[in-house]
């Protein structure tokens, strides 16, 4: 890749367009992980610091540990989910756009015989 290319994709990482989609992704990642890691130390110091509220039964030998241990696969799931979700409906247009407009200058490079 050229110095010509190298500026072509500053010049896409400086876009509006770019930095909408870098925006929007943020929007969601950010509170997401800081919700999910929230929610898993949450889990891990009430293991450790209160085993006996871990150990309370909630329906025959099922207690609060295996339900809240279950609760993580499944919001890790959701999480997948949903960022997915997210991703397909404010960001994957978004960036498809970036990218043609950014094949499209570096072919125009390529076609001017740089």
């Amino acid at each position: 890749m050229g110095a010509a290319a190298a500026d072509v994709y500053l010049e896409v990482q400086r876009s509006a367009a770019f930095q909408e989609v870098r925006r929007r992704y943020r929007k969601f990642v950010v509170p997401a992980s800081v919700a999910f890691f929230a929610w898993y130390v949450g889990y891990v110091v009430t293991a450790t610091t209160v085993p006996e509220l871990m150990a309370r039964p909630v329906a025959g030998a099922v207690n609060v540990a295996m339900v809240a241990g279950l609760g993580q696969f499944l919001s890790t799931f959701l999480l997948t989910w949903a960022y997915a979700r997210h991703a397909r409906l404010r960001r994957d247009r978004a960036a498809l756009e970036v990218r043609w407009d950014t094949q499209e200058l570096t072919r125009g490079m390529s076609g001017s015989g740089s």
